[in-house]
């Protein structure tokens, strides 16, 4: 006698599309709560009415971590509005390349623990900057890392990641150029919010010193 394969009587999946559209079956049947049964890896067979329970506390816990971790990222970004808005104000009331200079780093560093942060004149004598302005900084800005020779060059060591974006001032080209220890710190698709932001208060001051 040949073997007969055994099926299962129904589809799963047009009993599971039922039940999506039809909520309100369980109280048409409220008896089937209590007698159906789900296996708990710690607690064994528990009732859907169980199951249900702790699946929504779950879900508000879930929810409670997502609302402070949102809380935590706009108290963040509230302070770091706060603290561009002041160094922003600090960068327009220096007086000089060299005040400037010491507004940016101090402000930068402390703010965000970078290890470097530099305004590079570049002179047309000088091949290396410009080919640093020319290859990494062609589309205004640059997030990632540097090869050893541009790191010593941009900051007189090697590092993590910068950031990168050029200007113009009264003395020529200019490189803005910051660096973390972290390599992964500065990537390609990290927003350019506060940077820019820098950048075009950097433009509107460097052609006035």
């Amino acid at each position: 006698m040949e073997d007969i394969e055994l099926k299962q009587p129904f589809d799963e999946m047009l009993i599971r599309e039922y039940l999506l559209d039809n909520p309100d079956f369980f109280n048409r049947y409220p008896e089937l709560l209590l007698a159906l049964r789900v296996p708990h890896h710690e607690r064994g067979a528990v009732s859907l009415v169980e199951r249900r329970q702790e699946m929504l506390s779950q879900r508000v816990a879930q929810l409670e971590e997502e609302i402070t971790s949102l809380m935590n990222v706009a108290v963040r970004n509230e302070k770091i509005f706060e603290f561009n808005t002041q160094l922003c104000l600090d960068v327009l009331d220096s007086e000089d390349l060299g005040q400037l200079r010491i507004t940016l780093a101090n402000g930068l560093k402390s703010e965000f623990n970078f290890s470097h942060v530099r305004l590079i004149t570049v002179h047309d004598i000088d091949s290396e900057l410009a080919n640093i302005w020319r290859s990494r900084i062609s589309n205004d800005y640059y997030f990632g890392r540097l090869t050893q020779s541009e790191s010593k060059r941009l900051f007189g060591s090697e590092v993590g990641s910068v950031a990168l974006t050029r200007l113009k001032s009264e003395n020529g080209q200019v490189i803005f150029a910051i660096a973390s220890k972290d390599p992964a710190h500065f990537h390609p698709e990290m927003d350019a919010l506060l940077f820019s932001q820098l950048r075009r208060i950097l433009a509107h001051k460097l052609p006035k010193l």
